[in-house]
């Protein structure tokens, strides 16, 4: 509607970049419909986005609060990058220690919405208390958010239906439709009914519900063209209010800048050396380390492959440990092989003629990224989410989860024997061809598009009625 006042919105993610670029990208949508989008973080984290462009500036702005490191955290840690997973209780203690200077600034701005991550389960009463409505945005796809149920069971602890690592191994008895979403043994193991540990931390699936019960409705980085079925399960049985898919926020394509990027250079000289969509691309993300046994294992699978491969051999910052390839790996693999231990521009080598495969973590952000591309998938699962994503595109043959023990290990004739199927042989056709076909999905521009303009319209109607 011409004339029609603009929104002022605070975004407050999670202290995670796999949460934080989601949001961000989410914002500048929005701020490219005239809304203005105050995005709160900590100083350090702020500092380790992506530039805002240029043209985005003033409706787009980035506010640091005051952050209080605990004590036990490394020094200036401030994001999941910074520590090692068993540290995220502390982190998370940390997060509410912004309850006070995010209270401020709502009280200052006050502002039309608050867009919101899983962890603070203490803003439902302060935003009720301001009279400010908030939305849950949940940067996973519907079907995880499924699996863990209702609000109730994700809040009711040890009175949960599921109280065994067992109930956690099959799929959930709410979803209707066969699926074949549940976690492997290793997976599940963290579950159960005197499994979580005793922290003034209150477990993630708590915090989640908390956010969601309160929240006026959910928006979800899904579509439903890729799970329509799920995201209706999870409206109505699930939360019980409304799910608005937001599209999948695909990030945009590589720029000039990114192309002069000096790192760039001789990786595309190496690429444009291979055949075209022969070259399989290996990432776990910015936050996911396979240790050390897991990368010998991938290093002799990748070379027992046969296949080009460009492996981005990275830790997050707070893994001190050196990490090592086997003796003479890269000796023996520099004919075919790519090993980087930097910083490399994803988005341009996920573009180039040459990469026709991905083997990643699974993270929703990673797939994202290849299906954009058209990418077949293999997937080596690093976390209880991630797994989940392995098999909901294991389900729909997008991708091929390559096989692990009991104990979580996989072995390098697994490594090999996937990789050989979804890039080479006849029985991996049917991963190429819907990857193929998903292209379509996660790399239509018009059509993400459209779900951030019917949402822009949902949210001011929904403004107007309140």
């Amino acid at each position: 509607m011409e004339g029609e006042p603009k929104l002022h919105i605070v975004m407050f993610p999670w202290l995670a970049f796999g949460h934080m670029l989601p949001f961000l990208e989410f914002s500048k949508c929005l701020a490219q419909k005239g809304h203005h989008i105050s995005f709160i973080s900590t100083p350090k984290n702020l500092q380790r986005l992506p530039k805002i462009p240029h043209t985005l500036a003033s409706s787009l702005k980035l506010i640091p609060i005051p952050f209080l490191c605990n004590p036990n955290l490394p020094p200036n840690a401030e994001s999941t990058a910074d520590i090692t997973p068993d540290q995220g209780k502390l982190l998370m203690e940390a997060l509410d220690s912004l309850q006070d200077p995010l209270t401020s600034f709502l009280e200052e701005s006050r502002p039309d919405w608050i867009f919101c991550d899983f962890a603070p389960y203490w803003l439902p009463p302060i935003a009720a208390k301001l009279n400010i409505p908030y939305i849950y945005f949940n940067i996973f796809n519907a079907s995880m958010l499924c699996f863990y149920g209702s609000v109730l069971e994700m809040m009711s602890g040890d009175l949960r239906s599921r109280l065994t690592p067992e109930d956690y191994m099959v799929p959930p008895k709410w979803v209707p439709f066969p699926s074949n979403l549940a976690l492997r043994s290793h997976e599940a193991a963290s579950f159960g009914k005197n499994s979580e540990p005793k922290s003034k931390s209150l477990s993630n699936l708590y915090r989640m519900g908390a956010v969601i019960q309160g929240s006026e409705f959910m928006a979800v980085r899904s579509c439903t063209e890729f799970e329509g079925e799920w995201l209706r399960l999870l409206e109505e049985e699930v939360c019980l209010k409304p799910v608005i898919p937001v599209g999948l926020l695909p990030p945009p394509p590589p720029t000039a800048h990114d192309s002069n990027d000096e790192n760039w250079v001789p990786i595309k000289n190496w690429l444009d050396k291979q055949a075209e969509g022969s070259v399989v691309y290996i990432a776990f993300g910015s936050e996911s380390a396979p240790n050390q046994d897991q990368v010998a294992e991938l290093a002799h699978g990748l070379e027992m492959s046969k296949l080009p491969f460009f492996w981005v051999v990275r830790k997050p910052p707070a893994y001190q440990s050196e990490m090592f390839l086997p003796i003479g790996f890269e000796d023996r693999v520099k004919d075919r092989g790519y090993v980087s231990m930097a910083w490399v521009p994803q988005l341009s080598i996920l573009t180039h003629r040459s990469v026709g495969g991905f083997l990643t973590h699974g993270g929703w952000s990673s797939i994202i990224e290849g299906l954009k591309f058209g990418l077949a998938l293999t997937l080596l699962p690093m976390s209880q989410p991630q797994g989940l994503n392995a098999r909901l595109l294991e389900w729909k043959k997008i991708g091929l989860e390559i096989p692990r023990d009991e104990d979580g290990s996989f072995k390098r004739d697994s490594v090999a024997g996937s990789l050989r199927t979804v890039m080479v042989e006849k029985e991996g056709e049917m991963f190429r061809t819907k990857a193929k076909e998903m292209k379509d999905i996660f790399g239509n521009k018009e059509r993400n598009d459209q779900y951030m303009e019917e949402f822009d319209r949902y949210l001011k109607e929904y403004k107007r009625r309140s």
